[in-house]
C-alpha cells in the first residue's frame, strides 16, 4: 500500500493547484508548528501519567510497610512493656 512515484507527482501536483506556490511555504509551516505543538502534549500526558504511577507506588509501599509494623510483633512487645511499665 506504499506510495510510488507517479503517485507523489499526482499529489504534488494537486497540492500546487489547490494552495499556489506561495501558500505551500505557509502551509508546511502551519502543519509543523501543529505537529509540535501535538508531540509537546503527548509528552507531557506522559510525564504526568509516570509521576501519578511512581506516587500511586511509593504510597502503597508505604502503606504496606505501616500495616506490616502495625502487625508486627514487635509492636506488641513494645505495647506490653509499655503496660508493664505504667504504675
Amino acid at each position: 500500500m506504499g506510495v510510488g512515484g507517479s503517485e507523489m507527482f499526482l499529489i504534488l501536483v494537486a497540492v500546487l493547484l489547490l494552495f499556489g506556490s506561495k501558500k505551500i511555504p505557509e502551509v508546511a509551516r502551519g502543519l509543523g508548528k501543529g505537529m509540535r505543538e501535538f508531540k509537546r502534549a503527548t509528552d507531557e500526558i506522559k510525564r504526568e501519567i509516570n509521576s501519578a504511577e511512581i506516587t500511586k507506588d511509593i504510597t502503597g509501599i508505604r502503606d504496606d510497610f505501616k500495616r506490616e509494623v502495625n502487625n508486627s510483633q514487635i509492636t506488641k512487645d513494645i505495647t506490653d512493656i509499655q503496660n508493664t511499665l505504667k504504675p
